[in-house]
């Protein structure tokens, strides 16, 4: 029979362990804002390298900016 798998991600498990004594508000809040800081940074890691690799200037912005990229949606009629 093989291994059942946790419902859980590395992630989740490891956070569950920290939590597993109650911690105050603050120290929540102040994990919180680590986490959401250390993904912030990957993600502008990632724009600056591909940034680079594309070799885009501001002129690219500009076009970026005047690009309608929405997509055209039908009006419903009842």
């Amino acid at each position: 029979m093989g291994t059942v798998q946790a419902p859980f991600s590395n992630i989740q498990m490891e956070l569950l362990q920290l939590y597993k004594s109650d911690v105050p508000e603050e120290d929540l809040v102040a994990v919180k804002s680590m986490i959401a800081t250390y993904f912030a940074q990957k993600a502008i890691a990632l724009a600056d390298d591909i940034w680079d690799k594309e070799g885009w200037d501001g002129n690219k912005v500009n076009q970026l900016v005047a690009t309608k990229m929405r997509t055209a949606y039908n009006k419903r009629t009842l």
